[in-house]
């Protein structure tokens, strides 16, 4: 499913009634941004009646692996999850860790889930990748397709601004950092393109809406 049109979260008429399932939503920011990042699609969650929490982590410095069993203790209660760029990626490899953890919903925003080519040119030159951190490894790999319990919807971008077309060769759309294809990944329960940069989906209100419609009832659409 691509969605082409914007739409603003406040003129839903879902809003005013409390989400059905669990209210909580984590919420984990990309590689290099803090988790004030995310306070923007954190309130338009609150104002729909979630609960949001941010964890934070180290991307590119502890590296995902560091993460991971931190981000196992704060999935321990009902939750969904919403999460940007590397967050995804971290969120999937805790979910095949540890199946059983009663995470009902992820949505991923611009998340390379078939792995990221802007992150492999980073990787191959001396001088930039160390940016990267620990974190190459799962950025340039991905992730196997998804057989978990948890749904998950992916939102990508289709606006490309951002340095990584710099070290990436994209083909097709492209948020300027995550290329459209790199984020198609089998078993995904829906998938939706939007008119955003990578940075530029945490400032969506197409991508809030969609990510509250998913949480409420597994589509990004009716």
């Amino acid at each position: 499913m691509d969605s082409r049109t914007d739409t603003d979260p406040r003129s839903s008429p879902e809003r005013a009634a409390k989400p059905r399932g669990p209210r909580r939503v984590l919420l984990l920011h990309g590689i290099w941004m803090p988790g004030a990042s995310m306070a923007w699609l954190g309130a338009r969650l609150s104002a729909a009646g979630f609960e949001p929490e941010v964890f934070g982590y180290a991307g590119a410095a502890a590296g995902p692996e560091a993460s991971i069993a931190r981000l196992m203790a704060r999935l321990d209660t009902p939750c969904h999850v919403l999460a940007h760029s590397l967050g995804g990626l971290i969120v999937l490899d805790a979910l095949r860790e540890q199946p059983q953890l009663p995470v009902r919903r992820v949505v991923c925003l611009g998340t390379p889930l078939c792995g990221s080519a802007a992150a492999g040119g980073l990787a191959r030159k001396a001088w930039s990748a160390a940016v990267l951190g620990r974190a190459a490894e799962v950025l340039q790999r991905g992730c196997p397709p998804w057989q978990g319990a948890a749904q998950v919807g992916l939102i990508a971008g289709r606006t490309p601004h951002g340095l990584g077309r710099f070290f990436g060769r994209f083909e097709g759309e492209n948020d300027g950092t995550v290329a459209v294809a790199e984020t198609r990944l089998p078993g995904l329960r829906d998938h939706a393109v939007i008119d955003a940069s990578h940075s530029g989906l945490l400032f969506s209100a197409q991508a809030a809406c969609l990510a509250e419609a998913f949480f409420r009832r597994g589509r990004f659409g009716d």
